[in-house]
């Protein structure tokens, strides 16, 4: 068990019915300040830590029934350790202590998956009510608190729909087009049996021996006819499937659009367009996932850049943050559903974590892929190569 965690030794409750609490926070005088007020008739404080690696531990040891969580840890957060809590143990009660100034971060504990939360200079009385609360699957959130934070989850909600609804658009133009790509195959299909038929035949028929010099030379004219024919044919399916299921867009101009989201945002582009046959909805989705992930790691007061060039003769657009960078430990997940991009141990801007995943798939989707190229301590750089995609124009 770790240093700091401690267990207390006193004799087994008389009651069974007792809440057992566990408390964690890093200020040790405060945790005991705590776990004294806690221990009454029907609560029991049944462990302690000052670091989530060590509430983690405990709460597999001990298996209380709520956690007293702090959000401000070092380390690993109370964000965090919640999230990992509730994946260990869903039904476990967790109780956030935050400061007044903390009011952002309560909404990322009720992501996490607290029940509730309470303020650090709360009365006892309230603290002890939560607590009740959480054990009975209840919740308690803290009047100085709770506006700002229902207002802060609208205005979250809200962002999502409205992304779900710009992906839902982006996803039904993918698949019509997919569908008409496929109509237009079958068709292709049916139309090019004839003529090959033909040809086929044809050639056949000029192995055959005993022919005259007129009969081969009149062979040979259909059979050039029908090759001519048939590359028409080719040519006018071609046309058709850049007209009806492409958009010959400037890559450089969609940044510029995506920029728009911060004035912290710079593009850094050609001085001519760089083309390439996109779904512009998906496209700029995208690039805003990236830059709205930038946004969340970098400091406020830093800028992040969008940089399009043209590499290996297809568009090339990075995404370049000034924040801590990723640990290689939590690289390997950034793109999976529910990650986010800022290390776990440390990260303060925390959600749902999609839109690493949804930025993968859409440019996928569109024949390209979005990777993580580098990151370090001054930041990371995030790379969406886009397929420049057949049939396009010179």
């Amino acid at each position: 068990m770790a240093a700091h965690a401690t267990i207390p030794t006193s004799q087994p409750s008389q009651r069974a019915d007792r809440v057992r609490i566990l408390v964690v926070d890093d200020n040790e005088g405060f945790r005991e300040s705590l776990a004294t007020l806690l221990d009454g008739d029907d609560l029991e404080v049944i462990g302690q830590a000052s670091s989530g690696s060590e509430a983690l531990e405990l709460v597999r040891t001990t298996s209380p029934d709520v956690v007293l969580m702090d959000v401000r840890m070092p380390r690993m957060d109370g964000i965090e350790t919640t999230r990992r809590m509730k994946a260990l143990r869903p039904s476990l009660g967790i109780v956030a202590l935050t400061g007044l100034e903390d009011q952002r971060a309560v909404r990322d504990m009720l992501v996490a998956g607290a029940s509730g939360y309470v303020l650090k200079d709360s009365d006892g009385d309230e603290i002890v009510h939560a607590i009740r609360r959480a054990a009975n699957g209840g919740a308690l959130l803290s009047a100085d608190v709770t506006p700002t934070v229902i207002e802060e989850l609208t205005e979250a909600l809200e962002r999502e729909r409205q992304r779900a609804r710009q992906l839902e658009v982006a996803q039904e133009a993918l698949l019509e087009r997919s569908a008409r790509r496929q109509q237009l195959i079958g068709r292709l299909g049916h139309e090019l049996r004839t003529p090959v038929t033909v040809i086929l035949g044809m050639a056949q028929s000029l192995r055959r021996p005993g022919m005259s010099p007129d009969q081969r030379d009149a062979a040979l004219e259909t059979l050039i006819g029908r090759a001519e024919g048939l590359a028409r044919l080719v040519q006018r399916f071609e046309a058709a499937v850049e007209a009806g299921l492409t958009e010959w867009a400037d890559v450089a101009q969609v940044a510029v659009e995506a920029a728009e989201l911060s004035p912290r945002v710079r593009v850094e582009i050609p001085g001519h367009p760089v083309m390439a046959t996109l779904n512009r909805v998906a496209a700029r989705r995208v690039l805003e996932e990236l830059v709205e992930n930038a946004l969340a790691l970098s400091p406020d007061d830093d800028e992040v850049v969008i940089r399009v060039e043209l590499g290996e003769g297809r568009p090339e657009v990075r995404v370049v943050d000034h924040g801590p960078g990723i640990d290689p430990v939590v690289a390997g997940r950034i793109f999976e559903p529910l990650e986010q991009a800022e290390d776990l141990h440390t990260r303060t801007h925390q959600g749902v974590g999609l839109g690493l995943s949804l930025a993968r798939m859409s440019a996928r989707a569109m024949e390209g892929d979005v990777l993580l190229e580098s990151t370090g301590p001054t930041g990371s750089t995030f790379l969406w190569i886009v397929s420049v995609g057949p049939g396009a124009p010179e």
